[in-house]
């Protein structure tokens, strides 16, 4: 059985990659005079499609098709709903045409608050919030909606509470759980991509400062949270994938593999930001250095739409609810 991405999987995953470069640089983020770098560029090449039927011009892939993508938008602290715009729209959406169409071109950025979401994120780059009232989902044009911005440890990602009209609001028949999953998943990747960059900075960084006559990358207390860093990336990247997976196909194991993913991605950006804090020094605080991007984006994605607390505690029910193991003699 062959377990490996697929060459258009991986194509898209570097073509996001090379768009990304060419017009999300660290400097773009940073000045923020362009709050959503990148996205005609991305709306170019389908991104926002990925995961709408082919019937509303969308490719009509799978999220396991997308996870490299997303990954990658992590890997670079893309600004704005992308996750949400991508993953959850797609599923809230089902069966609104003329949304669907707009989404698939790229013309609409999509934010939600699904689930136990208090705060919509990004809801002020959003040109349509998709919204809960009593379980159902409306879809709210941004400029009618109240935004009120919320304190957050992402400047860039910020939080709103939005108040609105149900009777202003379009009701859509879309699947809040299947969307919730989907959205889960993508920002685990993110938190993936996240924790990939802070890797390859650390290590950049540990092989250029030096300390008593030496690079620090030198010293073997550095080598080692390094290689723990390593480690918890390589393991929870699978988890994430098999999470997609398991998302697209509907398996009776969606709910816990999507605790997982979220799980293991969380605690391994959160150990890479910690680890990229340490080698860099009190420097890695400040605004001189765009590490501060990447380490906000972390602490924010690791919370959001359930944190690694809530998560594991979904994971453990999940399996300790399931039949005991056979056990072979």
């Amino acid at each position: 059985m062959n377990f490996a991405f697929s060459d258009d999987q991986l194509a898209l995953a570097s073509t996001v990659r090379d768009v990304l470069r060419d017009h999300c640089p660290p400097s773009a983020v940073r000045t923020g005079r362009d709050r959503r770098p990148a996205w005609a560029e991305l709306a170019g090449i389908g991104l926002f499609g990925l995961l709408v039927p082919e019937e509303y011009g969308g490719l009509g892939l799978g999220l396991a098709d997308a996870v490299l993508a997303l990954e990658e938008t992590g890997r670079a602290a893309l600004p704005g709903p992308v996750a949400e715009t991508v993953a959850a729209a797609p599923a809230l959406l089902a069966g609104e045409d003329d949304l669907l169409t707009a989404l698939a071109a790229g013309r609409t950025a999509v934010s939600v608050r699904i689930g136990d979401q208090v705060y919509v994120p990004d809801a002020d780059l959003a040109d349509l919030l998709v919204l809960t009232d009593g379980g159902r989902p409306y879809a709210v044009p941004a400029a009618g909606a109240l935004l009120t911005l919320q304190a957050g440890v992402d400047p860039v990602r910020r939080l709103y509470a939005v108040a609105f009209e149900p009777r202003a609001g379009r009701p859509v028949g879309g699947d809040p759980l299947a969307a919730l999953r989907r959205v889960t998943v993508a920002v685990a990747a993110q938190l993936v991509g996240a924790a990939r960059h802070l890797l390859a900075t650390s290590v950049g960084h540990a092989g250029t400062r030096r300390q008593f006559g030496a690079p620090v990358g030198s010293f073997q207390a550095v080598k080692h949270q390094l290689a723990d860093v390593a480690i918890a990336i390589e393991f929870a990247a699978p988890l994430v994938y098999r999470a997609a997976l398991s998302v697209d196909a509907d398996l009776p194991t969606a709910a816990r593999d999507v605790s997982a993913a979220k799980a293991a991605a969380g605690e391994a950006a959160e150990r890479a930001a910690r680890t990229a804090l340490q080698v860099h020094g009190a420097i890695g605080y400040t605004a001189e250095l765009d590490l501060r991007l990447w380490l906000a984006r972390v602490w924010s994605l690791s919370a959001a739409y359930g944190g690694t607390a809530v998560h594991r505690s979904h994971l453990r029910e999940a399996l300790l609810a399931s039949p005991a193991p056979r056990r072979w003699p």
